[in-house]
Protein backbone atom coordinates (compact mmCIF):
# COMPACT_ATOMS: atom_id res chain seq x y z
CA UNK A 1 0.00 0.00 0.00
CA UNK A 2 1.18 3.35 -0.82
CA UNK A 3 1.42 6.05 1.69
CA UNK A 4 -0.36 9.44 0.05
CA UNK A 5 1.34 12.03 1.65
CA UNK A 6 1.08 15.38 0.02
CA UNK A 7 -1.51 16.80 -1.59
CA UNK A 8 -4.19 14.39 -1.76
CA UNK A 9 -4.97 15.82 -5.36
CA UNK A 10 -2.12 15.15 -6.55
CA UNK A 11 -1.75 11.42 -4.91
CA UNK A 12 -5.12 10.67 -6.95
CA UNK A 13 -3.86 12.38 -10.01
CA UNK A 14 -0.82 9.98 -9.92
CA UNK A 15 -2.85 7.31 -8.60
CA UNK A 16 -5.20 6.93 -11.29
CA UNK A 17 -3.23 7.95 -14.27
CA UNK A 18 -2.79 4.22 -16.06
CA UNK A 19 -6.41 3.01 -15.60
CA UNK A 20 -7.06 6.60 -16.82
CA UNK A 21 -4.85 6.04 -20.43
CA UNK A 22 -6.65 2.77 -20.74
CA UNK A 23 -10.14 4.51 -20.57
CA UNK A 24 -8.42 6.87 -22.75
CA UNK A 25 -7.43 4.42 -25.46
CA UNK A 26 -10.09 2.15 -25.18
CA UNK A 27 -11.51 0.26 -28.68
CA UNK A 28 -15.06 2.35 -28.48
CA UNK A 29 -13.29 5.67 -27.68
CA UNK A 30 -10.44 5.28 -30.15
CA UNK A 31 -12.92 4.61 -33.28
CA UNK A 32 -14.90 8.02 -31.86
CA UNK A 33 -12.04 10.41 -31.61
CA UNK A 34 -10.88 8.60 -35.02
CA UNK A 35 -14.58 9.68 -36.32
CA UNK A 36 -14.77 6.03 -37.33
CA UNK A 37 -18.74 5.75 -35.76
CA UNK A 38 -21.63 6.83 -36.78
CA UNK A 39 -23.77 9.48 -34.91
CA UNK A 40 -25.51 6.88 -34.01
CA UNK A 41 -22.78 5.12 -32.47
CA UNK A 42 -21.92 8.17 -30.27
CA UNK A 43 -26.05 8.42 -29.69
CA UNK A 44 -25.45 5.17 -27.78
CA UNK A 45 -22.67 6.51 -25.47
CA UNK A 46 -24.72 9.68 -24.57
CA UNK A 47 -27.55 7.19 -23.79
CA UNK A 48 -25.10 5.58 -21.33
CA UNK A 49 -23.96 8.81 -20.11
CA UNK A 50 -27.93 9.75 -18.88
CA UNK A 51 -28.44 6.63 -16.61
CA UNK A 52 -24.71 7.23 -14.92
CA UNK A 53 -25.19 11.43 -14.21
CA UNK A 54 -28.97 10.88 -13.55
CA UNK A 55 -27.78 8.54 -10.83
CA UNK A 56 -24.51 10.55 -9.76
CA UNK A 57 -26.27 13.86 -9.15
CA UNK A 58 -29.41 12.35 -7.48
CA UNK A 59 -26.42 11.38 -4.97
CA UNK A 60 -24.91 15.16 -5.46
CA UNK A 61 -28.74 16.06 -3.81
CA UNK A 62 -28.16 13.57 -1.07
CA UNK A 63 -24.69 14.84 -0.46
CA UNK A 64 -25.64 18.98 -0.39
CA UNK A 65 -25.90 18.74 3.22
CA UNK A 66 -23.04 17.00 3.99
CA UNK A 67 -19.72 19.21 5.84
CA UNK A 68 -17.33 16.86 3.31
CA UNK A 69 -19.62 16.30 0.36
CA UNK A 70 -21.60 19.49 -0.26
CA UNK A 71 -18.38 21.65 -1.51
CA UNK A 72 -18.47 19.21 -4.77
CA UNK A 73 -21.68 19.63 -4.94
CA UNK A 74 -21.34 22.73 -8.30
CA UNK A 75 -24.62 23.38 -9.70
CA UNK A 76 -22.66 24.75 -12.79
CA UNK A 77 -21.57 21.14 -13.22
CA UNK A 78 -24.94 19.32 -13.27
CA UNK A 79 -25.28 17.65 -16.84
CA UNK A 80 -28.54 15.67 -16.72
CA UNK A 81 -30.69 18.86 -18.50
CA UNK A 82 -27.75 19.21 -20.49
CA UNK A 83 -27.89 15.38 -21.54
CA UNK A 84 -31.94 15.71 -21.90
CA UNK A 85 -31.32 18.35 -23.98
CA UNK A 86 -28.62 16.32 -26.48
CA UNK A 87 -30.52 13.13 -26.74
CA UNK A 88 -33.70 14.73 -27.78
CA UNK A 89 -31.87 15.95 -30.92
CA UNK A 90 -29.98 12.64 -31.60
CA UNK A 91 -32.65 10.19 -30.69
CA UNK A 92 -35.66 12.03 -31.03
CA UNK A 93 -38.77 13.10 -28.52
CA UNK A 94 -39.29 9.83 -27.93
CA UNK A 95 -35.88 9.14 -26.57
CA UNK A 96 -36.42 8.81 -22.70
CA UNK A 97 -38.38 5.61 -23.87
CA UNK A 98 -36.06 4.05 -26.35
CA UNK A 99 -32.61 4.50 -25.05
CA UNK A 100 -31.48 1.45 -22.70
CA UNK A 101 -28.33 0.64 -20.35
CA UNK A 102 -25.66 -1.79 -21.27
CA UNK A 103 -25.52 -4.33 -18.37
CA UNK A 104 -22.26 -2.44 -17.64
CA UNK A 105 -24.12 0.90 -17.13
CA UNK A 106 -26.39 -1.28 -14.90
CA UNK A 107 -23.58 -2.16 -13.01
CA UNK A 108 -22.06 1.59 -12.81
CA UNK A 109 -25.72 2.79 -11.72
CA UNK A 110 -25.66 -0.10 -8.75
CA UNK A 111 -22.24 0.35 -7.25
CA UNK A 112 -23.36 4.72 -7.40
CA UNK A 113 -26.42 3.70 -5.02
CA UNK A 114 -24.19 1.65 -2.92
CA UNK A 115 -21.36 3.92 -2.13
CA UNK A 116 -22.30 7.41 -2.98
CA UNK A 117 -25.57 8.44 -1.45
CA UNK A 118 -24.06 7.93 2.36
CA UNK A 119 -20.23 7.71 1.67
CA UNK A 120 -18.66 11.52 1.02
CA UNK A 121 -15.61 10.08 0.24
CA UNK A 122 -17.32 7.46 -2.15
CA UNK A 123 -19.32 10.23 -4.04
CA UNK A 124 -15.72 12.25 -4.53
CA UNK A 125 -14.54 9.28 -6.03
CA UNK A 126 -16.91 9.25 -8.61
CA UNK A 127 -17.47 12.63 -8.57
CA UNK A 128 -13.75 13.43 -9.31
CA UNK A 129 -13.80 10.61 -12.14
CA UNK A 130 -16.78 11.51 -13.85
CA UNK A 131 -16.98 15.21 -13.93
CA UNK A 132 -13.22 15.86 -14.31
CA UNK A 133 -12.46 13.77 -17.22
CA UNK A 134 -15.60 15.58 -19.02
CA UNK A 135 -14.77 18.67 -18.21
CA UNK A 136 -10.83 17.86 -19.87
CA UNK A 137 -10.75 15.18 -22.25
CA UNK A 138 -14.20 15.41 -22.98
CA UNK A 139 -13.63 19.03 -24.70
CA UNK A 140 -11.72 16.91 -27.33
CA UNK A 141 -15.46 14.62 -28.06
CA UNK A 142 -17.04 18.04 -28.34
CA UNK A 143 -14.49 18.99 -30.93
CA UNK A 144 -14.84 16.19 -32.89
CA UNK A 145 -18.62 15.94 -32.78
CA UNK A 146 -18.95 19.76 -34.41
CA UNK A 147 -16.12 18.52 -36.78
CA UNK A 148 -17.32 15.43 -37.80
CA UNK A 149 -20.84 15.42 -37.35
CA UNK A 150 -21.45 19.39 -37.75
CA UNK A 151 -23.14 19.57 -34.09
CA UNK A 152 -22.34 22.57 -32.01
CA UNK A 153 -25.77 23.22 -30.06
CA UNK A 154 -28.21 20.48 -28.96
CA UNK A 155 -26.46 17.20 -29.31
CA UNK A 156 -23.01 18.52 -28.22
CA UNK A 157 -24.56 20.10 -25.07
CA UNK A 158 -22.81 17.78 -22.67
CA UNK A 159 -19.58 19.23 -23.38
CA UNK A 160 -20.27 22.56 -22.59
CA UNK A 161 -19.07 24.05 -19.66
CA UNK A 162 -19.35 27.58 -20.36
CA UNK A 163 -21.21 28.36 -16.75
CA UNK A 164 -18.29 27.21 -14.73
CA UNK A 165 -16.34 30.25 -16.15
CA UNK A 166 -12.45 29.72 -16.72
CA UNK A 167 -11.96 25.78 -16.58
CA UNK A 168 -8.76 26.04 -15.59
CA UNK A 169 -9.87 28.13 -12.49
CA UNK A 170 -12.46 25.52 -11.36
CA UNK A 171 -9.82 22.75 -11.69
CA UNK A 172 -7.51 24.17 -9.21
CA UNK A 173 -10.37 25.10 -6.98
CA UNK A 174 -11.82 21.66 -7.19
CA UNK A 175 -7.99 20.67 -6.74
CA UNK A 176 -7.98 22.94 -3.60
CA UNK A 177 -11.01 20.83 -1.89
CA UNK A 178 -9.58 17.66 -2.34
CA UNK A 179 -6.93 19.09 -0.33
CA UNK A 180 -8.47 20.70 1.93
CA UNK A 181 -11.09 17.56 3.01
CA UNK A 182 -10.81 15.77 6.47
CA UNK A 183 -9.55 12.66 5.18
CA UNK A 184 -6.81 10.44 6.75
CA UNK A 185 -4.34 8.00 5.74
CA UNK A 186 -6.66 5.24 5.67
CA UNK A 187 -9.99 7.03 4.29
CA UNK A 188 -7.59 8.15 1.46
CA UNK A 189 -6.64 4.79 0.22
CA UNK A 190 -10.11 3.89 1.01
CA UNK A 191 -11.12 6.66 -1.57
CA UNK A 192 -8.41 6.08 -4.17
CA UNK A 193 -9.72 2.46 -4.41
CA UNK A 194 -13.04 3.81 -5.11
CA UNK A 195 -12.00 6.59 -8.24
CA UNK A 196 -9.76 3.08 -9.71
CA UNK A 197 -12.92 1.38 -9.36
CA UNK A 198 -14.95 3.85 -10.84
CA UNK A 199 -12.46 4.11 -13.83
CA UNK A 200 -12.86 0.42 -13.90
CA UNK A 201 -16.49 0.86 -14.35
CA UNK A 202 -16.27 3.22 -17.23
CA UNK A 203 -14.11 1.56 -19.13
CA UNK A 204 -16.36 -2.02 -18.82
CA UNK A 205 -19.17 0.44 -20.25
CA UNK A 206 -17.12 1.52 -23.09
CA UNK A 207 -16.23 -2.67 -23.49
CA UNK A 208 -19.80 -3.33 -23.74
CA UNK A 209 -20.47 -0.74 -26.21
CA UNK A 210 -18.19 -2.01 -28.69
CA UNK A 211 -19.12 -5.21 -27.90
CA UNK A 212 -22.10 -4.81 -28.77
CA UNK A 213 -21.67 -2.01 -32.01
CA UNK A 214 -22.46 -3.45 -35.18
CA UNK A 215 -20.37 -0.83 -36.65
CA UNK A 216 -16.94 -2.30 -34.78
CA UNK A 217 -18.27 -5.80 -35.24
CA UNK A 218 -18.09 -5.21 -39.39
CA UNK A 219 -14.90 -3.01 -39.08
Amino acid sequence: MTVLSGAFSEALRHSTRQVHDRAHHSRYMSALLDGALSLAGYTRLAAQYWFVYRELEAAGEAMAGDPVGAPFVVDELRRVPALAEDLAFLAGPDWERTIRPVPATERYVDRLREVAFDWPGGFVAHHYTRYLGDLAGGQVVGALLRRTYGITGAGARFYDFGALGSPSAFRRHYKANLDAAPWGEAERQRIVAETLHAFELNIAVLADLAESSEELAAA
